[in-house]
């Protein structure tokens, strides 16, 4: 019986969960943003720069060819937090003709892999290693 809601997010923190990882502790959070093109990918990352927000920002090309930021922040991974936090950076990228494309955790532990997004195929080329 899963104690998260029967949703994307749920199941995800249910995963983790299961995977041994404490999740009342703080750890870095990587959301992903995707754009139609690199030029609305830069503004929003020149925006989301600008707004001094705590936490990396990087620009990915992956291999869907999108271009993507991905959002870095350090937070306890909390059902309700994760989901507004979502909707918080899916708004601000739809102002860029993007979207918030799920999220992943990258911790440097044994088995990391099997954090990545359902959306979000990872190979040895992709750039989600910090």
């Amino acid at each position: 019986m899963s104690q998260f809601p029967d949703d994307g997010n749920g199941d995800m923190l249910q995963a983790m969960a299961d995977a041994g990882l404490d999740l009342s502790q703080s750890m870095a959070l990587d959301f992903y943003l995707v754009f139609p093109n690199r030029d609305k990918a830069e503004m929003a990352l020149n925006a989301l720069t600008a707004l001094d927000q705590p936490g990396e920002v990087e620009l990915n090309f992956n291999d869907l060819e999108q271009w993507e930021l991905i959002v870095s922040l350090d937070m306890v991974p909390e059902h309700a937090a994760v989901t507004a936090k979502e909707a918080e950076l899916d708004k601000f990228a739809k102002k860029f003709g993007g979207h918030n494309d799920g999220w992943g955790v990258m911790q440097h532990q044994e088995g990391d892999d099997e954090f990545a997004d359902d959306d979000h195929e990872c190979d040895d080329d992709c750039g989600h290693d910090h």
